[in-house]
């Protein structure tokens, strides 16, 4: 996908499509080229925060050319939260209250599995992500992230266990991580994706729990919170993880730095890690996870406090601290998010997708060399708080919202 480069011709055009809202915006194209818009923002940000580099927030706009439809297929789940495909086309759905639903690619929804580990639902909490175990055909083994009652509070933990031939429950669940420390300070920030890697070993985010308390400690090497973790299928850490320097580092630890990680993604091509992340009052983030490396929450951050005060010393940039690849200000809440591997809409290939809450729409980012090249919001009319989405079998995207529907979009 080839995207212009005359900088100073685009930006010429954005400026005049944005003189006047009467004024219907135009796209500025060559022969060969995806039509490029201004940008999808056009709310005021809450910050005069400048962004490092050229394209690192408000990118251009792109628009799909391909027809495509969206489906309600179901509007009975409740409280939803993770969506993954099946081997056979179904779809396995998490709901937040604590337990899972079977959805057939048509809306038909099984009962509710039983047999997990309670979980602690209050504000942020319950029942969170989940994934398949790359032999699911064979071992039935499901793993899922979920906010725990433990001593000391609540904290991320992660669970595995077999689906019954019946479909109607967990059999054998079982806690294989737990996310230290626990807080009780709140019911926020459990971050809770989950997902495998080409290795076979687990990715999985979790957040900082949000309070003033624990939020210095996404910089502590020493705590498993506003970290992403690899571990393996019994929640040992993974073989080959990255060293940090830091005396007393967790060896589960892949990354350091990060606020409420809710979206997870390995990129197509590159097989790297691709993530997702609540910020304050402003500054969203998509971030490209290397091992090692410090996302800098709370040290850095495009965005303030939800007062209106300067986070820390109000700063953006620090050295050895990575840069979002992108972010937003004002926030659209980032949430699950998937690469779309599939041929069913050619011009989707290799994009990212993902689910915002507060922004009530689904991002589409066209994304070259690792840079964001160009942004659509898609299903903004449905007013949905779309909370994970996902590709199915049959190379349709598929994705919840929290008031419990599940939508089918595909091309027409």
């Amino acid at each position: 996908m080839k995207f212009k480069v005359h900088y100073m011709l685009i930006a010429s055009a954005m400026f005049l499509a944005n003189c006047s809202d009467d004024i219907e915006q135009q796209p500025v194209e060559e022969p060969g080229n995806e039509a490029i818009y201004p940008p999808v923002e056009t709310n005021p940000a809450n910050t005069t925060y400048s962004p490092a580099f050229a394209g690192q927030t408000r990118v251009n706009g792109v628009k799909t050319q391909t027809p495509y439809s969206n489906t309600v297929l179901s509007s009975s789940l409740t409280s939803p939260w993770g969506i993954t495909a099946l081997p056979d086309g179904r779809l396995l759905i998490t709901q937040k209250t604590g337990t899972m639903r079977i959805a057939t690619s048509t809306g038909t929804l099984s009962n509710p599995i039983t047999g997990i580990p309670a979980v602690n639902s209050n504000g942020q909490g319950g029942l969170l992500g989940l994934c398949i175990d790359p032999q699911f055909s064979t071992n039935r083994m499901i793993y899922w992230v979920f906010s725990e009652n433990v001593a000391g509070g609540t904290q991320t933990s992660v669970a595995k266990g077999k689906l019954s031939t019946s479909e109607t429950s967990i059999e054998n669940a079982v806690v294989i991580y737990r996310a230290n420390p626990s807080s009780s300070a709140g019911n926020l920030h459990y971050g809770g994706r989950i997902l495998f890697d080409s290795t076979g070993n687990l990715m999985v985010s979790v957040g900082e729990r949000s309070d003033l308390s624990t939020r210095p400690l996404a910089q502590s090497v020493t705590a498993a919170i506003g970290k992403i973790l690899r571990i393996t299928k019994d929640g040992a850490p993974a073989p080959g993880n990255p060293t940090f320097t830091q005396s007393g580092a967790l060896p589960e630890l892949y990354s350091i730095g990060h606020r409420n990680p809710q979206g997870i993604a390995i990129h197509p091509t590159t097989g790297e890690l691709w993530q997702s992340e609540h910020g304050p009052r402003g500054g969203d983030e998509i971030n490209r996870v290397l091992p090692a490396k410090n996302y800098g929450w709370p040290t850095i951050t495009y965005g303030i406090e939800y007062s209106g005060g300067v986070i820390g010393s109000g700063i953006q940039q620090q050295s050895g601290m990575e840069q979002p690849v992108y972010y937003w200000d004002p926030v659209i809440s980032p949430s699950g998010m998937t690469f779309y591997k599939g041929n069913n809409v050619p011009e989707w290939q290799n994009n990212l997708f993902i689910g915002s809450l507060s922004g009530t729409h689904i991002v589409r980012l066209v994304i070259k060399d690792n840079k964001v090249m160009g942004e659509e919001r898609l299903l903004v009319n449905e007013g949905q708080r779309f909370r994970d989405i996902t590709q199915g079998t049959d190379n349709a995207l598929y994705a919840v919202t929290d008031a419990g529907r599940l939508y089918k979009i595909q091309k027409q």
